[in-house]
């Protein structure tokens, strides 16, 4: 299997049974989720419940949600990774360059629109 998200690190499967740990883990490694499964049971039972317990749910708050679509570029990685960690100020940070962009738009707007504009093309061209 050739996975193109396994430089990124493990994911947690968006389709996975519990938390999508194990699909997510088998995914990264190439392996057949069920004999993941299989593995994170036997441990179960070997190792108490508490142990394995444990560790699968700091596993589910360490890994991160696989993304909808495939990241093609380290630029859609950056805002993945920014957006996971703090989504409402990612969401902030794109409000202000688009409140931004839209000050800049105005401000060309007003130069272009202004009567002076009109007449300062005509003398200076």
């Amino acid at each position: 299997m050739n996975n193109p998200d396994r430089k990124n690190g493990p994911y947690k499967s968006r389709h996975g049974k519990v938390c999508g740990v194990c699909a997510g883990l088998a995914d990264h490694f190439g392996i057949n989720p069920f004999w993941l499964r299989i593995g994170v049971v036997i441990l179960f039972l070997a190792t108490g419940i508490w142990p394995t317990l444990i560790l699968y749910f700091i596993a589910a708050l360490i890994m991160k949600p696989k993304p909808a679509q495939p990241l093609r570029n380290s630029g859609e990685e950056d805002f993945y990774d920014a957006y996971v960690r703090s989504p409402n100020f990612t969401i902030h940070q794109i409000h202000e360059k688009f409140k931004n962009l839209d000050r800049r738009i105005q401000r060309m707007e007003d130069t272009v629109t202004k009567r002076s504009y009109d007449w300062d093309s005509r003398f200076n061209a």
